[in-house]
């Protein structure tokens, strides 16, 4: 008798083993999976069907159950969810890729002689347009004006964008373009010049004076712009990104660009604000696809600190001067008022001290009681002692960009001096009030490669491991942490947890599987880890 339990759990078994598998898109094996879910969980596989996540689990149980059409070996490598820059600008990106690329200059004669070298191989350029120049990185600190570019091309317009998008230097030929043959006062910018005569030289709200003069690109010309950008972002690993202040325009093309099937990677555009883009959009009311949303605004409350820009509660420690904000608090509070009464999201550049203490106050009055809004601080970079609780009171995400810590560590002390350099990238004390972090490059600010971002933000040096012990290191964080800000915190950050940034059941397939594990792997080989290959929605969309 007792043998008949036994030949039942036989029969049993026999059924269960030879029941038919469910046939998905994809299977994932041999791997070793970070979800990233709340228990920060691992795995070795996973099925994919319809553009996402069915099971996750074990090698031999994801291949007894699921039959696939397509199989990845993964050969024992380190999967993570797609990364997700939080901070971006895709079409400056794009742009820059057709200009002079001025990031690394030693001085302004350098400068000169790459415009040259681009004129060169470019002949048919109407305008001379390049980016990346950083006077700091100079023997001579002083700021460029035209009177050297006038004497390399007296004939055709250039105009050289700061790194940080914040300052230019133009030419006397664009600046006749512009009619700009004076110097006029201008809310929230500078033009430099002496006795009524510009220079050249063109801070924050000033740039648009030369900016509207310049020849934009046709549709077909941003299109292919784009797609070759959106191949180098794929191909470090990233699967989303936040479009940092867009104008109608652009917005609009991309609207056309995602229709039409052209872009893959996911972009969660924020609005360019001002009053008359706020009453259109809010009028309009979100707009959703699988790729691209609009949903929020971007203000801009300061410039930066490098030219600076950046709006301090006290002046400069060499300089005589306190930055400015580039609208009044009265403005920025009937903006921050007009979005709080609508659904969509504040999103708000802010550098320094003075600029984030007037923008969390101003969104402190909003917020209260206002539910789950998750209005944004962009850089939080600047902060005084005094204003970090209110992140964690206001429950306003800090989203931060932790290459800009390792970049601007040569030159920030001499701008804020020693006690306010207590407050500045503080993205551990930052985590600590809020809870999260979205980590983000500010691309084409900084380099797109989000592991650029993950090694500042723990080891605290830049790409020559400088300096040895890292920079303020009070405020590195965890690995863990760090990949969660470019994941389901970034993802968080846009109200999209629920569907995306972690590897779980029911989520979007985007993935990225790296050849090494970054979790585990020295500080130093960080910044050099290859992503082997992108997925977005099941679908490959770069393979090394």
């Amino acid at each position: 008798m007792k043998t008949f339990p036994i030949i039942i759990f036989l029969f049993c078994l026999t059924i269960i083993s030879c029941s038919p598998q469910t046939k998905v898109d994809l299977i994932v094996y041999h791997a070793q999976v970070y979800t990233v879910d709340s228990a920060f969980s691992t795995a070795h596989a996973f099925a994919v069907k319809d553009g996402k996540f069915i099971a996750i689990g074990s090698d031999e149980e994801i291949q007894r159950k699921y039959k696939a059409i397509e199989k990845i070996d993964a050969q024992g490598k380190a999967i993570y969810p797609g990364f997700y820059d939080a901070h971006a600008h895709l079409f400056d990106e794009a742009e820059l890729m057709d200009q002079v690329d001025l990031n690394g200059t030693d001085s302004f004669e350098e400068v000169i002689q790459r415009v040259k070298n681009y004129q060169q191989k470019n002949p048919g350029k109407t305008w001379l347009i390049g980016g990346g120049w950083d006077q700091n990185r100079w023997k001579d600190k002083t700021f460029p004006t035209k009177d050297l570019l006038d004497k390399a091309f007296p004939d055709i317009p250039v105009y050289l964008i700061r790194v940080d998008y914040h300052a230019a230097v133009a030419n006397s030929k664009a600046l006749e373009w512009a009619k700009l043959t004076s110097i006029p006062i201008i809310r929230g910018g500078v033009v430099g010049g002496t006795n009524d005569t510009p220079n050249g030289l063109l801070i924050d709200n000033a740039m648009d004076l030369v900016n509207k003069t310049i020849p934009v690109p046709s549709e077909k010309e941003y299109l292919r712009m784009l797609k070759r950008t959106q191949d180098s972002l794929l191909s470090v690993g990233l699967t989303s990104i936040v479009d940092a202040g867009l104008s109608k325009e652009r917005l609009d093309l991309l609207k056309k660009y995602y229709r039409e099937g052209q872009l893959k990677i996911r972009d969660y555009a924020m609005i360019l604000g001002n009053p008359q883009n706020i009453k259109l959009f809010i009028d309009q009311g979100f707009y959703e696809t699988d790729r691209f949303e609009i949903k929020g605004f971007k203000l801009l409350a300061d410039g930066a600190l490098g030219s600076r820009g950046a709006c301090l509660l006290a002046h400069y420690h060499d300089a005589p001067t306190h930055g400015f904000l580039l609208h009044s608090p009265q403005e920025y509070e009937a903006m921050i008022k007009q979005i709080a009464e609508s659904k969509f999201q504040a999103n708000t550049h802010a550098i320094g001290d003075s600029a984030n203490r007037i923008i969390l106050d101003i969104y402190g009055k909003y917020l209260h009681n206002n539910g789950d809004r998750r209005w944004r601080i962009e850089h939080a970079q600047i902060i005084s002692p005094a204003d970090f609780d209110k992140f964690r009171k206001y429950q306003i995400i800090p989203s931060v960009q932790p290459t800009h810590a390792t970049s601007d560590m040569y030159w920030a002390q001499d701008r804020l001096g020693e006690e306010r350099m207590k407050g500045a990238y503080a993205y551990k004390h930052l985590l600590k009030e809020y809870g999260k972090l979205a980590l983000g490059s500010d691309f084409p600010v900084e380099h797109f490669n989000p592991l650029y971002g993950f090694h500042a933000a723990v080891a605290r040096v830049d790409k020559k491991g400088y300096p040895s012990h890292g920079f303020q290191m009070q405020d590195a964080i965890s690995r863990e942490d760090a990949l969660k800000g470019m994941t389901i915190w970034a993802a968080y950050s846009c109200f999209q947890e629920k569907k995306r940034g972690s590897i779980e059941v029911g989520k979007d397939a985007d993935f990225v599987i790296l050849e090494k594990d970054i979790l585990k792997i020295p500080n130093e080989q960080l910044r050099n880890v290859k992503t082997e290959r992108t997925v977005i929605a099941g679908e490959t969309v770069f393979k090394r």
